[in-house]
């Protein structure tokens, strides 16, 4: 029995070895790849652990103190964790809500443009907003928003309204934060869908035409169906990530004023963990997310796999 195990792992291992010697260059080509996961996603998982550890550093991690769950139970018993974790969700319920769809719907009217001229143009103009970077959106913002001299408030006052105090309201953090998300990404987040629509076959559109079926009739039933897939893969993938609001934007639209619905968990990591030199609760705060991310993402794939077919695995 064991003879016969070794013999196939023997002949496993030829194969394996032939195949290398047969395409060493995408081996070699996807080499770096996997070196920078390995350094850096994969090896860095050993600091894990100091989420269940009193760390200190002159210890190290493996001889820092062994806590257990204190940092956990500490988090989830704080006054801010339920305020933090309903800005969270909500931020990245809103944002799935409403910047899932819309790349998808800007796609399918970018693919039903006839004049390559303004195709191009238009693709351009939403494709720009997303190589701008963090620091110069939100300084846009900002200064679009300012009660003095932003262009909107001046618009308001022409209409005859009052000023209106956006960055300083928790009431219209989210929507701002979101809709300039938007904003910024829908251009370039539908590429992967005109990727996939000029995929179809246009035999089924002209069998379509055939049928006298309208324009909207074929994008329902033939263009839809065709990015199914897509829009699935992309949506677990999504809501695989729907606790990880990012860091950079909140914190600088972040102030006193809006803190009530801007505090999320990357920047409670950062200022209670980071700046407080309390690493060990930073590490669980950020292992917590971790976990309900990976939860979430496999229950939505299983979701998807039992609804469309079409899962990630």
């Amino acid at each position: 029995m064991n003879l016969g195990w070794a013999r196939a792992l023997c002949k496993h291992g030829k194969q394996a070895g032939k195949a290398f010697r047969r395409h060493w260059q995408l081996y070699a080509l996807i080499a770096p790849v996997l070196l920078y996961f390995l350094v850096f996603h994969y090896w860095p998982m050993y600091g894990v652990q100091i989420a269940f550890k009193d760390f200190i550093g002159t210890k190290g991690i493996w001889d820092s103190p062994w806590v257990g769950l204190k940092h956990f139970e500490r988090f989830f018993d704080s006054y801010f964790f339920w305020r933090i974790l309903r800005n969270t969700l909500g931020i990245s319920l809103y944002e799935l809500a409403a910047g899932f769809p819309i790349p998808i719907i800007l796609a399918l009217m970018i693919n039903e443009v006839r004049q390559r001229r303004f195709q191009k143009f238009v693709q351009i103009v939403t494709y720009a907003p997303h190589f701008l970077s963090t620091v110069v959106l939100v300084g846009i913002i900002v200064m679009f928003l300012s009660p003095n001299t932003g262009i909107v408030n001046t618009a308001i006052e022409a209409l005859g309204g009052s000023k209106v105090y956006f960055m300083t309201k928790p009431s219209w953090f989210k929507s701002i934060y979101v809709w300039s998300g938007v904003w910024q990404q829908m251009g370039w987040n539908s590429i992967i869908y005109l990727a996939a629509l000029s995929g179809i076959d246009p035999q089924l559109h002209e069998a379509a035409r055939v049928d006298g079926a309208s324009r909207l009739q074929r994008i329902w039933h033939v263009n839809l169906p065709g990015i199914r897939p897509t829009i699935v893969i992309l949506f677990i993938l999504n809501a695989g990530s729907l606790m990880g609001v990012g860091f950079e934007k909140v914190f600088l639209m972040q102030n006193s004023l809006n803190k009530e619905a801007s505090e999320v968990i990357s920047t409670y990591v950062y200022q209670s963990g980071i700046l407080g030199s309390q690493y060990s609760f930073a590490s669980a705060v950020g292992l917590f997310n971790s976990v309900v991310n990976f939860i979430l993402l496999v229950l939505v794939n299983r979701v998807a796999r039992y609804v469309n077919q079409t899962s990630l695995w």
